[in-house]
């Protein structure tokens, strides 16, 4: 059977992100063409752009257009941390669960949104920029959702606390496979969209305004009414 283009496009991305890691690729080197990428790894240029895509709203690559050293795709950053390569892995290797991702993410992201609205110096700036960016035109389900993983990330990297962060960011590819899992089960995905939106922003004003309680309640209602409205769990609750 042919390989479905989410999951294709996910190959793709997976295994730039495994060369960025493994330090294979870093800061100023240039990726392999499309049509290299698609016959290395068996998938289409379509999907392969798609990855560039994600990777680019991401904030690892920039891409351009035409010719010379400064078309293609350059990579402009990396992700970060050891034990980050280290969870990628496990999830690579074995997955984790659904319950078990929903309810690791409802104690991480509440310690996150404690500490930043408690914190006298907060720094929500990156958190804006990425509210920002999925306000654009035309973002498909794989890239708001990429953008959506990004902004989570970059509350986590905000409170300070590095081993969150690093377990955020090595969880990332797990939460956003059963995410996207869930597209297909959403009637009408402009309406999520449209809702996940106001919650980021409601969540991000909530945290600006140190109002600790609201953001705790927030992060919690955004996070379980996603995987419940996409009838991947009933049971959210976060006893681990």
């Amino acid at each position: 059977m042919a390989e479905q283009p989410a999951r294709a496009w996910r190959l793709v991305l997976e295994h730039i992100e495994r060369d960025l890691l493994d330090a294979r690729l870093g800061p100023g080197d240039r990726l392999p063409s499309e049509r290299d990428l698609a016959t290395e790894l068996g998938v289409g240029r379509s999907s392969v752009r798609e990855a560039f895509r994600v990777l680019e709203v991401m904030g690892l690559i920039r891409t351009a257009t035409g010719s010379g050293p400064q078309s293609g795709a350059i990579v402009i950053a990396t992700p970060t941390g050891g034990m980050s390569a280290l969870l990628r892995l496990q999830v690579a290797a074995q997955g984790f669960p659904l319950d078990d991702v929903v309810r690791t993410r409802l104690v991480l992201e509440d310690a996150v949104v404690q500490v930043l609205a408690a914190a006298s110096d907060r720094d929500t700036s990156r958190a804006h920029e990425l509210l920002e960016a999925m306000d654009a035109r035309g973002l498909a389900p794989a890239e708001f959702l990429a953008l959506d993983a990004q902004l989570h990330l970059s509350l986590a990297e905000a409170s300070g606390n590095t081993v969150i962060a690093a377990m955020m960011a090595g969880l990332r590819s797990s939460i956003e496979s059963y995410v996207q899992a869930g597209v297909s089960a959403i009637p009408d995905w402009e309406a999520m969209a449209t809702r996940l939106r106001s919650e980021h922003r409601a969540l991000v004003a909530a945290i600006d305004a140190a109002d600790v309680d609201a953001a705790r309640s927030l992060v919690h209602t955004h996070i379980t009414g996603y995987y419940t409205s996409a009838g991947l769990t009933r049971d959210t609750h976060p006893q681990i």
